[in-house]
């Protein structure tokens, strides 16, 4: 089979991401895909999604690794680094060379060296003058990404704001902050379960949410009611 050009897999993935922003669509799964289709575009090696909860704090709702969600964590416990900045800004943050950064991030330059990322581009998920989170993109390589591929990288996160509020979400009142701690929510089983299978399948973290999500796809199921159902079977054995 000819493998897809870059143009090809950028015209696929937003054909893929409208066919699936349709009534009842799980909006961690909608976001996953987009992060994984994301990293593969632009030839990075991670990238995250942070988005706030009800409290105003941001939280991790999307990864492509357990290494991309361990460093959002620790800048949001460390309350500093390109992906805050970018939330609170509203504008991008490119990182040429995270080294580089100490003086102005020391926990996170110190944390993203302990898990080998070099360099990473921050993109503010914006609204109109609302900036509702920030899509991450990180790599282990130094330099700029191309400016083609921040056009691209733009883009997707543009289709990730619009999926998570949609026009007919936001016609009711406060139904775009449900949605959005919905999501979160969401993420919270998903870890709850990832750690269930892990423990029962023997099996690292990772290879516990390729199960979640293939036990999904293959019932037509939510992301979550498929963990909620793994961490009820948990609690029922004996």
């Amino acid at each position: 089979m000819t493998a897809l050009t870059r143009e090809e897999r950028v015209a696929e993935t937003f054909v893929s991401l409208a066919d699936t922003l349709v009534t009842g669509y799980d909006i961690v799964e909608v976001l996953q895909t987009l992060i994984e289709q994301t990293t593969q575009i632009v030839e990075a090696n991670e990238a995250g999604i942070l988005l706030p909860d009800s409290t105003g704090g941001l939280e991790v709702v999307a990864s492509t690794s357990e290494r991309s969600q361990l460093i959002s964590i620790l800048q949001l416990r460390a309350d500093e680094g390109p992906c805050l900045d970018a939330y609170a800004t509203g504008k991008p943050v490119s990182v040429d060379n995270i080294a580089d950064t100490y003086a102005r991030w020391p926990a996170f330059a110190t944390s993203a060296a302990e898990v080998d990322f070099q360099s990473m581009y921050a993109i503010p998920m914006r609204l109109r003058d609302e900036t509702i989170g920030s899509m991450n993109i990180f790599s282990d390589r130094t330099g700029p990404m191309d400016p083609k591929d921040t056009m691209i990288a733009r883009a997707l996160a543009d289709v990730a704001t619009i999926g998570i509020l949609q026009e007919r979400a936001l016609r009711e009142s406060g139904i775009a902050q449900e949605q959005l701690q919905r999501a979160l929510d969401s993420r919270v089983l998903i870890e709850q379960a990832k750690g269930v299978l892990a423990q029962t399948e023997r099996i690292d973290m990772h290879e516990a949410f390729t199960v979640l999500r293939n036990r999904a796809r293959h019932s037509g199921r939510r992301l979550s009611d498929v963990a909620q159902e793994v961490i009820e079977g948990a609690a029922h054995r004996p």
